[in-house]
């Protein structure tokens, strides 16, 4: 059996690239639960849930796992965790753009009831990142080991991600997956798709 690795950085942190980097690796990885549930409902039970599908799965990545790290640390001794962040101003700036006002309740759950979405509650969107990952670092601070910081702008990839696991890692760039660049790309080619069909394309976002 593989050590369990959770991944417990905040989203839009390069989350969805260090979900690729691991299945190429060959971890079954799970993202995002608690979509579809009402913010009473996820309240009550993310933490059992949370639990429950770590159990069943190599590795966890996205919301709201960072929330639950100390849980799956008691709950799965001997786990590898791997603490993605990026400076605070491009990281709000990235999840501003990505979500912008609108309402999210498992934003409400992480950043609380009064601050569903990022735009108008920067501030708070701010100190609850930088503290997540404060609390995470002090968390581990007497484990090293037990912690990888990976800060994907910065050039951490493969080297940092095969040595923490212990692994064979491909050679060449690390996984770059969801960038706002891949995001227009994709949308432009939708646009020309549309367009060679004669449909309308003037109500997709840009």
């Amino acid at each position: 059996m593989k050590t369990k690795v959770f991944c417990i950085g905040f989203q839009k942190t390069g989350t969805s690239s260090l979900r690729d980097a691991l299945q190429q690796l060959g971890y079954e990885v799970v993202g995002v639960y608690g979509r579809n549930q009402s913010l009473v409902h996820l309240r009550e039970t993310f933490v059992a849930q949370g639990l429950e599908l770590a159990r069943r799965y190599d590795a966890v990545e996205d919301m709201p796992w960072p929330l639950i790290f100390r849980e799956l640390d008691e709950a799965f001794p001997a786990s590898r965790f791997i603490l993605t962040r990026r400076e605070t101003d491009r990281w709000y700036r990235s999840i501003a753009g990505h979500f912008g006002a609108n309402p999210y309740h498992i934003q409400q759950l992480t950043y609380g009831d009064d601050a569903p979405a990022p735009v108008g509650h920067e501030a708070r969107y701010r100190a609850v990142y930088e503290a997540h990952n404060a609390a995470v670092l002090d968390h581990f601070a007497e484990r090293p080991d037990d912690l990888l910081v990976m800060d994907l702008e910065k050039g951490d990839g493969w080297d940092e991600l095969g040595a923490f696991l212990k692994v064979a890692v491909p050679g060449g760039p690390f996984v770059r997956t969801n960038s706002s660049d891949q995001r227009r790309s994709l949308v432009q080619r939708v646009r020309r798709k549309l367009n060679r069909l004669g449909l309308p394309v003037n109500t997709m976002d840009g």
